[in-house]
């Protein structure tokens, strides 16, 4: 595995120390990282009762010389609207965010680490 796109519930796993997450990463050559994840995270922080903590770990996480943070742009949102399209007409959402995230993985050309089954929905998306 070379580049790797990763939800925002591994990153969670990897703050937890869950070694099979740690492998996986570790062999990659470069993590990418999604803003719609960054936000999710943040928001979790603001519940949990040490978010200076996780905030600096957060700060460590992003600023690895291996990770990319990948944005939202016009680009994206062609690939959102064509997945929200085909998801509805399918009868089969999924959340907003994670389609969001798989048009970030489709835009890219990336597979997409997640421990989200739902993301299976989502035609010619590469899932590890």
């Amino acid at each position: 595995m070379k580049r790797v796109l990763i939800d925002t519930n591994i990153y969670i796993e990897f703050l937890r120390g869950d070694e099979n997450i740690n492998n996986i990463l570790s062999s990659a050559d470069f993590i990418a990282f999604s803003v719609i994840s960054i936000g999710e995270i943040l928001t979790g922080f603001k519940i949990w009762s040490d978010e200076k903590k996780y905030l600096n770990e957060l700060d460590e996480f992003l600023y690895s010389p291996r990770l990319i943070i990948y944005d939202i742009d016009s680009e994206t949102s062609e690939f959102y609207a064509k997945i929200y399209n085909e998801l509805r007409i399918a009868g089969n959402p999924i959340p907003t965010n994670d389609m969001w995230i798989a048009a970030l993985a489709l835009q890219h050309g990336i597979k997409l680490l997640t421990n989200d089954r739902h993301f299976t929905k989502v035609a010619g998306l590469f899932l590890i």
